[in-house]
């Protein structure tokens, strides 16, 4: 994984599959971008993917990574191996962690919110885009 070139203010991290790009990654990353003085991406591999979440995504991983730095809105995107994402910080060392509200307050984000505040960084959370998700795209394109 890449590291930060150096240190920029107020490190934020947003850790994703970004699989179709859509506006619910836009939101994420421009309302990230408003909280911080640098902004990484992480893009997850397509192994990690399967391993976190039992099937690989629709775009290949070159691909993704290549859309979310083009779009201008991140400072640095990096390649994510890890689902943990302490071992993520041991390169990045960013001081927030973007997530969808989806994840406050479940057992998933509970654990990452304990796992995080190990190393003082800590999760900051948006509202999740409810009408537009990876998975809900999957579906239709499966029903198509």
């Amino acid at each position: 994984m890449d590291s930060i070139p150096e240190r920029r203010g107020l490190v934020g991290y947003v850790p994703g599959a970004w699989d179709m790009f859509h506006i619910g990654h836009l939101n994420i990353l421009k309302r990230a971008r408003e909280h911080c003085d640098w902004l990484v991406a992480g893009v997850v591999t397509d192994e990690t993917l399967f391993e976190m979440k039992n099937k690989y995504p629709i775009i290949p991983f070159e691909e993704r990574l290549a859309i979310v730095e083009a779009i201008g809105i991140v400072d640095q995107a990096v390649v994510d191996h890890s689902a943990s994402k302490v071992e993520v910080w041991n390169t990045v060392h960013f001081d927030l962690l973007f997530k969808g509200d989806d994840w406050r307050g479940t057992p998933k984000g509970k654990r990452l919110e304990r796992e995080l505040a190990t190393v003082g960084a800590r999760v900051h959370y948006f509202p999740y885009t409810l009408h537009t998700s990876s998975t809900e795209l999957r579906r239709v394109l499966a029903e198509w």
